[in-house]
């Protein structure tokens, strides 16, 4: 049947990380609604914002994930590679989204290079692919806390991205 994950090295982390990564979502959502007319006329800012609310999500599920007691490791793999493959497909799309911007002429002050366009999707490609190693990982028995370390990785990159972005969606937006 395989391993189950030793919960409790990893309590901590996952009790801390679903509260923090809830928290952080929150405060996107209402930098949304308070510079909704801003965020709309900026056509990745949508799609930035959507995919920092995905990647949070993911680690909020992720992280109950692993606090289920008693859950082969395999199954906490399974999961994470399949939300981390949807968070993943929202990051896909704003860095599409944002190449767009940067190619497009009517972008206005708003156009940034494309380098920096392209940095800006790497960052949020580059959070959530930990949770999908993390999760091949664990489900096809390359060992649990090799696996976890990966997701461990990921979600610290998450915050750090999604911090970001709040900054960007709260203050940024308005310069």
């Amino acid at each position: 049947m395989g391993a189950t994950v030793e919960v409790e090295a990893w309590h901590d982390l996952f009790v801390a990380s679903a509260g923090a990564a809830a928290a952080l979502a929150g405060l996107i959502i209402v930098a949304m609604s308070v510079n909704i007319k801003e965020i709309i006329a900026i056509r990745s800012m949508p799609a930035r914002a959507g995919s920092s609310i995905a990647a949070l999500v993911l680690i909020v599920v992720v992280s109950i994930a692993a606090l289920i007691p008693v859950q082969a490791s395999w199954m906490l793999g399974l999961e994470s590679l399949v939300f981390g493959l949807f968070a993943l497909a929202f990051a896909v799309d704003s860095t599409v989204r944002l190449i767009q911007q940067g190619r497009s002429s009517d972008a206005g002050e708003h156009r940034r290079s494309l380098g920096n366009l392209i940095a800006n999707g790497a960052a949020g490609l580059l959070s959530v692919a930990p949770f999908v190693v993390g999760g091949a990982v664990l489900a096809f028995g390359g060992g649990v806390d090799a696996g976890l370390a990966w997701i461990a990785a990921g979600i610290l990159f998450v915050f750090i991205s999604a911090v970001v972005n709040a900054w960007v969606l709260l203050v940024e937006i308005l310069r």
